[in-house]
């Protein structure tokens, strides 16, 4: 299966769990071609200002890779800077959150599996 990207669903998110600003969700795969296996497979654009706030992944983990910006990132309360190229893992049970306090776009792409 192909998904041209003008078919691809996108999703304006104001102040997700609590950030600021909004986060631009470009749905790579949707729910159900994850079948069952996760939720969230997508491509995340966040403008400078923007954040995704802190928030806890219970039953699921979730991974971030950089593709383009800098990410100032809470793992698990211990803050540190992502660059393109990082990953970031956030297991069952932890938390964490996101935001771009740079003038360059911050791109993600993110990935929710279920435990």
């Amino acid at each position: 299966m192909i998904r041209r990207k003008d078919s691809t669903c996108v999703v304006v998110n104001e102040k997700m769990r609590g950030g600021d600003g909004r986060v631009v969700i470009e749905h790579l795969l949707d729910k159900d071609e994850l079948h069952g296996k996760g939720r969230l497979y997508a491509r995340l654009t966040l403008k400078q200002g923007c954040s995704i706030g802190y928030h806890v992944h219970e039953g699921e983990m979730e991974t971030f890779y950089v593709i383009k910006g800098t990410a100032s990132y809470n793992d698990n309360g211990t803050q540190v800077e992502l660059q393109c190229g990082d990953v970031a893992y956030t297991p069952d049970g932890c938390g964490h959150s996101v935001s771009n306090n740079h003038a360059e776009d911050l791109e993600l792409i993110a990935l929710i599996v279920f435990s």
